[in-house]
């Protein structure tokens, strides 16, 4: 942290050490102005000393006992004295302040594992397209500081172990393959080394020579015998002793865990119970809607065989990752020329497709969005993962491409990095769940509307993805509150969905470990859909589903409940006009 920003942190409180934490404040535009840039001013460590990041129990309690102070400060801030958009930075504020405090409390910083992720993983992230010696210089740093990163997180997950806060071992087949591929005898064949293989025109002969063997000395002595400690450390410490089965309910304080995390990941004060009837009665009314397709294509057989009909016949696959991704790109294309018929704003920044990195393919999700800073040259990347071919059915792909691409995630978090300057920094950045998967998944119902779906298989495909949402909310607290097996599990995915079954298991093994956030996605939709509903027959011929929608996406994220309110102040508004 520099200087300047420990003395304005500093004089912050101090000054606030003096301030009411309850009553009036002197204003509460003022006050609020203060927390918030308090908050994005806030820095636990200093970036150039810990270029990966500092992650200790210390720097948590920091973290959390700083939002706490915010908090405070913010109780006697009176709503009615802001205007609507102060209202919604000040309702965001507290939210991420309290998940700060929520993150302390519960310890799960002490798990820093998911089934197809973990600590150990975010390092290949860090491997790109390097343009200049800065960008090298940075790259070099964080290799070099691997060693702390690696340690910081054992000692987390050793305490974790001993406080029952870890993993199931049922979730990590062939977990094994995230550290092997890193751990090689040459240097030069180390993935890490990749970006010194193609230098751009503007670093010099020299220059190179001089970058390829500090990188050769570092990965040789600062990356690769990481991985090895790291397979020490999972193959004969942390897989002997963690749990062998189960989902959080079998922690300690595992009931309120989870409660805390359908809080957080809905924005709703839902119990999981509500959160699974919500879920029975969605696969019931999805299932109707699949089986009408099933009668359309005049298939002679029952639900199950026509599952495994879509999953084994070669005429829903491609037969090369190189033709899977021209799909993509063309289906990309075709949404990209209907977005002005549904949109007022659209983003800047171009996205690219491309292959999901075959170093995190195998345990990887079938598509992802991989987002860009605003003022950063390189575009927002569409993945699309080409690993295992006979699991990806192009049947799926016109749905997968609406969410993670547009008019869903590239979308959505490109038009909340683009906002204007007069929202808070915090907001351009913030990314909840409910939010952001409730439209993804919005994205994928948005299709009908601009004709994307071709044919009964691209429905049926569409169908098959919102039924795999639903069925997540289902299967999340069914793990997570009412004590499903993992078997069950996969029946459940299995036999609702025309998933393949490579994703069957990927997907049950994600909800095992991280609890609450898989429901976020069809609650955020249903959400979205409810107040289109609402407001369209509300409206009737003065519905107009631009405006509609730029409601929704002007203010950035926001929480469902503020979401809700905004779409009932657009339709009163509306209609007195």
């Amino acid at each position: 942290m520099n200087v300047s920003k420990i003395i304005v942190i500093g004089a912050w409180l101090l000054l606030s050490s003096c301030l009411p934490t309850h009553g009036d404040c002197a204003d509460s535009k003022t006050q609020l102005n203060k927390v918030i840039e308090n908050w994005e001013n806030y820095e636990s460590f200093d970036y150039d000393v810990h270029p990966l990041g500092l992650f200790t129990k210390e720097r948590y309690q920091k973290d959390a006992e700083f939002a706490q102070l915010q908090l405070d400060q913010l109780e006697c801030v009176k709503e009615d004295e802001l205007s609507e958009s102060e209202q919604i930075s000040l309702a965001l504020i507290r939210f991420q302040l309290q998940d700060e405090i929520d993150t302390f409390e519960f310890e799960n910083y002490l798990n820093p594992l998911l089934s197809d992720s973990g600590f150990h993983t975010d390092l290949p992230h860090q491997v790109k397209t390097f343009r200049n010696l800065e960008d090298y210089d940075r790259y070099l740093k964080k290799l070099n500081v691997f060693p702390e990163f690696v340690d910081q997180h054992i000692i987390l997950m050793r305490e974790g172990l001993e406080k029952h806060i870890s993993q199931p071992k049922e979730i990590f087949k062939d977990f094994e393959d995230s550290y092997n591929v890193h751990i090689v005898e040459n240097s030069e064949d180390s993935f890490y080394f990749s970006p010194f293989k193609n230098f751009p025109g503007s670093i010099s002969e020299s220059q190179q020579d001089s970058l390829k063997t500090v990188a050769k000395q570092i990965i040789s002595e600062r990356v690769t015998p990481q991985f090895s400690i790291i397979k020490a450390f999972f193959e004969e410490e942390y897989f002997p002793k963690t749990r062998a089965v189960g989902g959080v309910l079998h922690q300690d304080n595992g009931k309120a865990y989870y409660e805390n995390r359908i809080r957080f990941y809905t924005t709703l004060d839902l119990t999981p119970l509500q959160v699974h009837e919500k879920g029975l009665a969605e696969v019931k009314r999805i299932r109707e809607a699949m089986e009408e397709i099933i009668k359309e294509v005049e298939y002679e057989g029952d639900f199950d065989a026509f599952l495994t009909f879509l999953r084994t016949d070669s005429q829903f696959y491609a037969a090369t990752g190189e033709d899977l991704l021209k799909e993509a790109r063309n289906i990309s294309k075709k949404i990209d020329a209907q977005l002005p018929a549904f949109f007022v704003t659209l983003p800047r920044k171009p996205y690219g497709v491309a292959p999901v990195p075959d170093v995190i393919a195998p345990k990887y999700t079938g598509g992802r969005y991989i987002p860009t800073s605003k003022n950063s040259t390189r575009p927002g990347y569409y993945w699309v993962n080409t690993y295992d071919l006979p699991s990806r059915p192009l049947y799926i792909l016109p749905a997968l491409t609406l969410h993670e691409a547009v008019p869903g995630h590239h979308l959505q978090m490109s038009l909340n990095n683009e906002l204007g300057e007069h929202i808070p920094q915090f907001r351009r950045n913030l990314y909840l769940s409910a939010y952001g998967e409730g439209w993804g998944l919005y994205a994928e119902y948005l299709g009908n509307d601009m004709d994307i779906y071709e044919t009964p298989y691209e429905h049926f495909g569409k169908y098959t993805y919102e039924m795999w949402r639903a069925c997540r909310l289902v299967i999340d607290t069914g793990i997570h509150a009412m004590g499903w097996t993992r078997e069950q599990s996969v029946e459940y995915l299995k036999s609702n969905t025309a998933l393949s079954l490579h994703e069957v298991n990927t997907e049950i093994d994600r909800y095992i470990s991280w609890p609450g956030q898989a429901v976020s996605y069809k609650i955020g939709e249903l959400k979205i859909r409810e107040l289109r509903s609402k407001a369209a027959k509300q409206l009737q011929s003065k519905f107009d589903i631009r405006e509609f929608h730029e409601i929704l996406l002007e203010e950035g994220t926001v929480t469902l409940t503020i979401m809700e309110k905004r779409v009932e102040n657009y339709i009163a508004k509306i209609l007195n006009e």
